[in-house]
């Protein structure tokens, strides 16, 4: 199993990081790992720590309309160039954490996607630098008030409430290229069949743009800081969900996040 990074906070309030063992214990580092973090020698215990989101970016960017038949399902042209919106850091939320169903929203969907963690400054990054910048990867869902979307001229608002960019659960290093992406959505307290029928499924490789593409674009509009994440888009499936369902999303080689959408 890949290493898996993660970011937790204690009983007493202190934020950590480190690396999760098989047995859920964590090795804490004295910084994060992309900032050059090395073991403390001190280890967690399972009911020691919460674990939180797994970095603490300093923005978000977002790419919309990554997938062809995402783009058809919503009845939009394929972009030309990447298309850019940026969600706020207070909108991160870890595993099992409630995505709030805001009063001003009459239809809230989710968005399974790919999440690029930063490693490195990046300012003007060819394609080819793009790799090496990238620290790591993981999962991400870009929730929407999609009726607020239509109604909108751009999409701050639709985007960008508090807990609307569940992230996690940790990161890992690699994935392979043509890792699988699927979502689930489950009434809250039941459990998936043994052979469930995924809401989204699509193999990273699908996108429009690449993530070397996706970074080096980016960087060429704005410096990209160690731990900033880029969600690289959804594949085509999305749908409104309810207060009381329950969304999982999986990508081969990380894992899986899931999040219960709650009242406010």
């Amino acid at each position: 199993m890949a290493q898996r990074y993660v970011r937790v906070q204690t009983p007493q309030g202190q934020v950590l990081y480190g690396l999760l063992k098989l047995n859920r214990e964590v090795q804490v580092i004295d910084a994060p790992a992309w900032l050059g973090g090395h073991p403390t020698g001190e280890c967690l215990a399972p009911d020691k720590y919460q674990l939180l989101a797994p970095c603490a970016p300093s923005k978000i960017v977002a790419v919309g309309h990554n997938y062809a038949a995402h783009a058809a399902e919503l009845q939009q042209p394929i972009p030309s160039e990447p298309l850019l919106f940026l969600k706020p850091p207070s909108a991160i939320v870890a595993h099992q954490q409630g995505i709030v169903y805001p009063a001003q929203c009459q239809q809230l969907e989710f968005e399974g996607e790919l999440a690029l963690v930063i490693g490195d400054r990046t300012h003007h990054c060819s394609e080819e630098e793009a790799h090496q910048k990238i620290w790591g990867y993981t999962i991400a869902n870009d929730v929407t008030a999609r009726d607020l979307q239509r109604q909108d001229t751009q999409w701050t608002r639709a985007k960008g409430f508090d807990t609307f960019c569940p992230l996690g659960p940790w990161i890992v290093r690699e994935i392979s290229p043509d890792a699988k992406l699927r979502t689930y959505v489950t009434p809250l307290g039941e459990e998936l069949p043994e052979q469930p029928d995924p809401a989204q499924a699509a193999s990273v490789q699908d996108m429009v743009f690449s993530v070397a593409k996706l970074v080096s674009y980016i960087s060429e509009i704005m410096t990209l800081l160690p731990g900033d994440v880029i969600l690289t888009g959804t594949p085509a499936g999305v749908h409104p969900v309810r207060i009381g369902d329950r969304l999982l999303i999986t990508i081969e080689g990380i894992g899986e996040l899931e999040n219960p959408i709650i009242a406010p």
